[in-house]
């Protein structure tokens, strides 16, 4: 977001937060943003967050404590917001707790927490934030170095059957991300064999193995995991993400290595990442998907 997005015209100042759910991703935000100069304060959400922020100010929220949220706000003079980790459910109608600043926004938020796909909760999410005057950024902007490079990351590189998975998967996961349902999806042998849906990556993983374990998936074909951003994504919130747990989920399926799109995904410790997936003989690789479609 520029200045020129605010309806002042101003750029937004203030502390930085980061409402943090599950897995690390929210530490190195919190960690490469302190290296920066900030102080951040860390919103860590009920039952969501992993509990190793020992060092920073940090408060539980409920997640649909807005009117609690909007509290700490203003106690801790926040103007802006990073949105980062894995949150695992919606909240419930009784946990949602809204201040004047949303209520005009409550009964679209209620709808889009009942219906929604993830994306349009996000995008929801968000505008309930910048309604309480803070601006959203995104998770690259304060780590752009997470952000995934054209190309081979680490030893390994596809092959031409490798190619064929990664399109016909891309494919794939380029349609399930215009329906709002997930970033995901595994190509073996040039056939589409799991879509990622409210799962996640690493369950779609175990399902594929399990899969291949019962022989309805060839063993003498590889595939691979493919993970793109969606079509309309809000590339503040969500973005697709791999770590060390998806190159070995990954083996564990089976497969060849692991795709996703450059300048668009994040890769969580690169440098484990890399050693991980060169140990067990996976590529995993950045590819200009969207440069690719305006050719």
């Amino acid at each position: 977001m520029t200045a020129a997005d605010h309806a002042d015209g101003l750029p937004r100042t203030g502390r930085l937060a980061i409402i943090a759910g599950g897995g690390k991703l929210p530490l190195f935000i919190a960690e490469a943003a302190r290296e920066a100069g900030e102080d951040p304060f860390v919103l860590r959400l009920k039952n969501e967050a992993d509990d190793f922020w020992l060092g920073f100010d940090n408060a539980v929220i409920g997640v649909g404590d807005m009117a609690g949220l909007s509290t700490l706000f203003r106690q801790h003079a926040i103007g802006r917001v990073v949105m980062s980790g894995a949150v695992k459910r919606r909240p419930a109608f009784g946990e949602i707790r809204a201040n004047w600043k949303s209520l005009l926004k409550l009964p679209m938020a209620l709808k889009t927490l009942l219906a929604g796909g993830d994306d349009a909760v996000l995008r929801m999410v968000i505008s309930l934030i910048e309604a309480q005057g803070c601006e959203v950024l995104g998770a690259h902007e304060i780590l752009p170095g997470l952000l995934a490079t054209i190309g081979p990351l680490g030893a390994m590189t596809p092959n031409a059957d490798d190619l064929r998975d990664i399109e016909r998967a891309a494919d794939a996961a380029e349609t399930l991300g215009r329906l709002d349902v997930g970033q995901g999806a595994v190509s073996v042998g040039g056939r589409v064999v799991a879509l990622e849906g409210v799962e996640g990556t690493d369950a779609m993983l175990a399902r594929v193995r399990d899969l291949r374990n019962d022989g309805r998936i060839s063993r003498r074909r590889k595939g691979v995991l493919v993970k793109l951003c969606k079509p309309q994504q809000d590339l503040r919130a969500d973005l697709p993400t791999i770590g060390v747990s998806t190159v070995e989920n990954a083996k564990a399926a089976g497969l060849a290595g692991i795709a996703v799109e450059a300048g668009r995904a994040l890769v969580v410790e690169r440098d484990a990442v890399i050693a991980a997936a060169d140990a067990a003989g996976l590529f995993v690789v950045g590819v200009d998907r969207a440069g690719r479609e305006r050719q």
